[in-house]
């Protein structure tokens, strides 16, 4: 059965991952602890991260506020009122306009019952999301952390965790896929806390440069 973290244990899990992992617990004591990285169970949410995808946090959130000046508020049966070049307007791509569109579909349709998502086990809600047009493992992984608080996901897609990975361990620049998931096992049951701690360091160290 999956374990959720949530505001009141977040520290207290750090400090555990720190006292069992001391490389982690340097980032700890250089940066402090992460913040607590959340976002609401939404479709507002998942369009959100489906306009990360493969683009810098910055255009993704430019696009959602231009499509929220355009909506108000952002639901699946407001977001497919909109036309093509409605959404145009809101920088969404062709293909991210595809993928949205799908999933708001679904949502209304009953298919993607996204309010029941909290009661699934991490391999139903995986293969319930990867139905949607768009959604791979990286979008799920990002959707567990951030939306369901799972407390042991590591998404071996995200390039800011694994290159934080990748600086601590010492790892090679071609490691593969394996080795990086390998070496995120040292942190189970909370490889989630471990991916902030991660992410954390990756976010601090590039406002230093």
């Amino acid at each position: 059965m999956f374990e959720k973290f949530d505001q009141t244990n977040y520290h207290q899990l750090c400090d555990l991952l720190g006292s069992f992992h001391p490389d982690l617990q340097l980032i700890l004591d250089q940066y402090g602890y992460p913040p607590f990285w959340s976002r609401p169970n939404t479709f507002e949410s998942l369009v959100h991260i489906i306009l990360e995808q493969q683009v810098s946090l910055a255009s993704a959130l430019a696009a959602l506020n231009k499509l929220k000046e355009k909506i108000k508020v952002v639901t699946p049966a407001r977001f497919l009122l909109l036309t093509d070049q409605e959404l145009r307007d809101c920088y969404f791509s062709r293909q991210k306009t595809a993928y949205a569109r799908h999933l708001a579909e679904n949502i209304v349709s009953g298919v993607l019952p996204l309010s029941e998502m909290d009661k699934m086990d991490d391999r139903t809600i995986r293969d319930q999301l990867k139905s949607i047009k768009g959604i791979g493992d990286w979008t799920v992984d990002i959707y567990l952390i951030f939306m369901l608080h799972h407390r042991d996901i590591f998404p071996v897609g995200d390039l800011a965790a694994v290159n934080s990975l990748k600086k601590l361990k010492g790892l090679a620049a071609r490691v593969t896929r394996e080795e990086v998931l390998l070496e995120a096992d040292r942190y189970k049951p909370y490889r989630t806390i471990a991916t902030m701690i991660l992410w954390h360091a990756y976010l601090s160290e590039r406002k230093r440069k």
